[in-house]
């Protein structure tokens, strides 16, 4: 089983990439979702501990706690303790479910891939990138994003000219998004020999 690491800084456009590899057939792991999903349930309790007035309604804020941890490295630490083990349980079981199913290619969607030192755990590592100028204007339109919280947001994560230098592919969504699937298509192209070796 080919497992493949989709990478890239806020902004870039990894959520449309990580679309249309599902699009071609991909197993699709999105670590923001299966975040999110800890923060409706199985971690709610343990961040509202660690962060009290973070809970509403059994439900992590996750704006509050963005307020509470975003520049603050060990209030980020603290939450990180919590989430990381969650997140890599949930991982493992969707690889070992996915190795059962027959798939021959697996895509895990993990944003701070690299900054945590995960790339070992990959067979490839694909990163999306697009200029700074389109990354920003990107960010700052999502809601509740600011200036200054994307500023936080970019200092913890590693540059993308030093993430582009590690990849394995890079996919720039800088285009319209046909130029993007096609990129995606090239890469799937790509694979193919290294899928059906494994």
């Amino acid at each position: 089983m080919l497992v493949l690491g989709l990478t890239g800084s806020l902004g870039m456009g990894k959520s449309t990439c990580a679309a249309l590899f599902a699009e071609k057939g991909v197993a699709i792991f999105d670590a923001d979702a299966t975040v999110h999903g800890l923060y409706r349930g199985a971690a709610a309790l343990q961040v509202e501990a660690a962060f009290p007035g973070t809970m509403v309604d059994g439900v992590i804020d996750r704006g509050e706690l963005g307020k509470r941890v975003i520049g603050n490295p060990p209030a980020i630490a603290r939450l990180e303790a919590i989430v990381h083990p969650m997140v890599r349980e949930a991982e493992n079981s969707f690889r070992a479910k996915a190795a059962k199913n027959g798939c021959r290619t697996i895509l895990l969607d993990i944003p701070l891939l690299l900054e945590s030192g995960g790339e070992d755990r990959f067979d490839v590592v694909i990163v999306v990138s697009t200029t700074a100028e389109i990354q920003k204007a990107r960010a700052l339109s999502r809601p509740g994003m600011s200036e200054e919280r994307f500023s936080a947001i970019l200092a913890k994560q590693m540059p993308d000219e030093e993430k582009r230098r590690r990849a394995h592919f890079i996919i720039d969504t800088s285009g319209e998004i046909a130029d993007t699937s096609r990129q995606v298509g090239d890469v799937m192209r790509s694979l193919a020999g290294m899928a059906a070796g494994l």
